[in-house]
């Protein structure tokens, strides 16, 4: 019996934390794990079928680390306005062209992931899928390329030797420094300098601890804190 790859197998996050760490509703990141049914009274009920693995877990975790990477697609996804609801057979054909499970959280999206999107808007011109994929999409330097709100959040993640994400530089965060790595502290995020949990140092802020004094005791440069702490606060408005 082979152990459990973190970040596969083993729950480390309950929805609503995946979707703060991704800084989308949490509505909107159950829909992506669960599916949906939307019902309306004059109107067919429209369903869209999950888009992200979860696993059982206890204390209500569901989400496993590789199911936030791809979460993290799909919120660059959100955040260029395409509707989900029109990019999902799309990504289905991503998967299906790839060839492999949790594409979205594969290195070969980044590497080919456009070219396969633009084929689909292509060969499936005048769908309803079709330009929502095209939109993601734009010609660079005679190649297909994602267009820049999702490229820099695909450049935040950093990929195993299996071509799979092993690490994440939450989005939100201007200085890239706070990361997601399910080998430590149970895949929650923490600074990369100084290793701590962002939580406990926001925690210690709240109680009235100054920032010099948090930077000195846990290693974490002072613009590091800044930049969390404008974080933190922005997703408590």
């Amino acid at each position: 019996m082979t152990d459990p790859d973190l970040r596969f197998d083993v729950p480390l996050y309950s929805l609503a934390e995946a979707a703060r760490y991704l800084a989308v509703p949490t509505s909107t990141f159950t829909s992506w794990a669960k599916g949906y049914v939307r019902r309306s009274p004059d109107r067919r009920p429209v369903a869209g079928a999950a888009v992200l693995t979860t696993v059982a877990g206890g204390s209500g975790l569901s989400v496993p680390f590789i199911s936030l990477a791809e979460g993290m697609v799909l919120a660059a996804i959100r955040r260029t306005g395409v509707p989900m609801q029109r990019i999902r057979p799309a990504l289905i054909a991503l998967q299906e062209t790839l060839e492999i499970e949790h594409a979205l959280a594969s290195e070969r999206l980044y590497s080919d992931g456009a070219e396969v999107l633009y084929d689909f808007a292509v060969s499936h011109a005048g769908s309803r899928a079709a330009a929502p994929a095209k939109e993601l999409v734009v010609l660079r330097s005679r190649q297909r390329v994602f267009t820049e709100v999702v490229d820099d959040y695909l450049k935040r993640i950093e990929y195993g030797t299996d071509g799979y994400a092993r690490l994440l530089h939450l989005p939100g965060y201007r200085r890239q420094q706070v990361v997601a790595d399910p080998r430590r502290s149970f895949g929650q995020p923490m600074f990369v300098t100084g290793a701590a949990k962002v939580t406990d140092v926001i925690d210690r802020f709240q109680a009235g601890e100054s920032l010099p004094g948090l930077a000195a005791d846990f290693g974490v440069p002072i613009e590091d804190l800044e930049d969390a702490l404008r974080v933190a606060s922005k997703r408590a408005a």
